[in-house]
C-alpha cells in the first residue's frame, strides 16, 4: 500500500496513529517524523494534543 494513502487515512481520522504505524511497519516515533516531513503533520499533531489536554 502507498505510504501517502496510509498517512492520508490517518489525517482524515479513518485510522489511529497506532494502526498507521502498524500498516507502515514502523514505530510511533518514526511515524511522527514521517508525517512531519510530508507536510502539515506537525500542526495536526499539535492540534490533536491541545484538544486532549
Amino acid at each position: 500500500m502507498d505510504k501517502r494513502k496510509v498517512i492520508a487515512a490517518y489525517r482524515n481520522g479513518l485510522i489511529s496513529v497506532q494502526e498507521c504505524a502498524q500498516i507502515l511497519g514502523i514505530d510511533n516515533v518514526g511515524l511522527i517524523g514521517m508525517i512531519r516531513e510530508s507536510g502539515d503533520g506537525s500542526r495536526r499533531i499539535a492540534a490533536k494534543q491541545s484538544v486532549r489536554s
